[in-house]
Formats: structure tokens, sequence, C-alpha cells
């Protein structure tokens, strides 16, 4: 695999009240199944063959845990889009992107996201349908894009794949704001597609080809075929339901 991957993990301001539950200077370093969630998430990357891993932090004990797995420490920007754009001016693309906190990630995860892209996509965006999550991990609480074809989750995996990307990760830090408000990032998009958004009469293919025409670029969906790539570890709830299904 020619990718190079970037992890995002950069600190809150303020602090992850989360991470101070957990008696620990920052997420990444929440301990799943005997080991940091940066070092489960850089392990998988490794594994699934990524030459080069960028990890995206602050000075401090994450860091120096990056340096010790053999990950290229890269100084954080304001919010993820900036410390993303960061890493496409240092690594250029393909680029793999994911978060530290996603401790389940598997190699085939990112060999389908990678292998399933569109030879003429500019970015892939990984995303699980809410059947596939429900049915690999009943009863857990996700938040689902509502759209036509399906309720869709996003598995913090993306990919881009060509320079157009810059172009979408330029259009994510005017939307970072509200990824948990998805009808206002319709609403970018024209009253007309926001108005199918609301009747329920949008797909997400729609979507995504009227975001892509927007803003210069060609974006696809690359389905997860196992629900689980849509969990990561947010909350207490979540560290229990990680534990138990590495412990199974």
């Amino acid at each position: 695999m020619t990718v190079t991957a970037l992890v995002l993990a950069g600190s809150r301001p303020g602090g992850d009240p989360f991470a101070e539950q957990m008696g620990v200077a920052h997420k990444a370093l929440i301990e799943v199944a005997g080991e940091p969630m940066l070092a489960r998430v850089v392990e998988a990357l490794r594994v699934a063959g990524c030459p080069r891993i960028l990890v995206s932090c602050a000075p401090g004990p994450v860091a120096q845990l990056a340096t010790r797995l053999g990950a290229e420490v890269i100084a954080p920007a304001a919010g993820p889009s900036g410390s993303v754009l960061a890493g496409l001016e240092l690594a250029g693309t393909p680029l793999l992107i994911t978060t530290s906190d996603h401790a389940l990630l598997r190699p085939e995860w990112v060999h389908q996201l990678v292998d399933g892209a569109p030879p003429v996509s500019d970015v892939a965006i990984m995303l699980a349908e809410r059947q596939a999550v429900e049915a690999a991990l009943p009863g857990s609480r996700r938040t689902y894009l509502r759209f036509a074809d399906g309720h869709w989750s996003g598995c913090n995996l993306f990919l881009l794949r060509g320079p157009a990307a810059r172009r979408a990760v330029t259009e994510w830090t005017r939307v970072e704001a509200d990824r948990k408000r998805p009808w206002r990032i319709v609403a970018r998009l024209g009253p007309g597609l926001l108005l199918r958004y609301l009747s329920g009469r949008l797909t997400l293919a729609a979507a995504l080809e009227r975001l892509g025409g927007r803003i210069g670029c060609r974006i696809a969906l690359v389905p997860a075929t196992d629900g689980l790539a849509a969990v990561d570890v947010d909350k207490p709830a979540d560290l229990a339901d990680v534990q138990r299904l590495l412990g199974q």
C-alpha cells in the first residue's frame, strides 16, 4: 500500500472531560484491552501496510507515545480540518485520515476504503448503514445522517486521493461546527435540496454529487461491510462496549 495515514489526536480546548474521568491527560491514552487507543490505531494502520503514519498532536505524552510507536508527529492546527490541511501539505495525496479514538480499527477496513474508492473520485468516505451498525452492536447510540436511501453513520475513515481533495477539506472547515446537524450542511447546497432532505426524499448519493459539484471535486461513498467501523470511543458507554467486544 502506498497510502500515507494521518491520525488525528489533537486536544479539545480546555481539556477532555472523558479523559479526565479516566485519569489520563488525553483521550488517545485511554487504555482498551490493556493498550492505549492510539497504539491500537497505529498498529492497525501498520498491519494494513501504510508505509508512513503521521500523528497530529501537541507536544506531551501523546506525542511521546506516537514517537515510541514509530509514527511521525506533526503539530496540530485549529480544528480537525486544519490539522488535515497541515497533513496534506506535508504528505500530499493519497492520504488516509482516521482518529485516535477509533479503537476497533481493523486493517481490512482500511483496505476496503482504499480498494473500494472509485478511480475517478477525489475523496472517498466510509459510512456504515444503520442496520449494519445495530446488527454488529445492538443498542449502540450513534449519530446518523438520515437520507432517503438509508440512515448512515460516519466511520472516521476518509481517503484524499488527488489535488482536488484540498477543496473538500477547505469546505470541511466551514461545516465543521454543524457536523451533528446535517440539515444545516444540506442547507448550504440550496433551498431545493434542503426541502428534499427535510421531506425525506434526498438520497445520500444525490447530496454527495451536489456537494462535489459545488466545491469542484468528486466525492464517493464506500459503504462499510462491518457496522463496527462506525464505533469510536467518545464516552464511557462506548468504552464499555469496546472492552466487551475485544474481550469476546
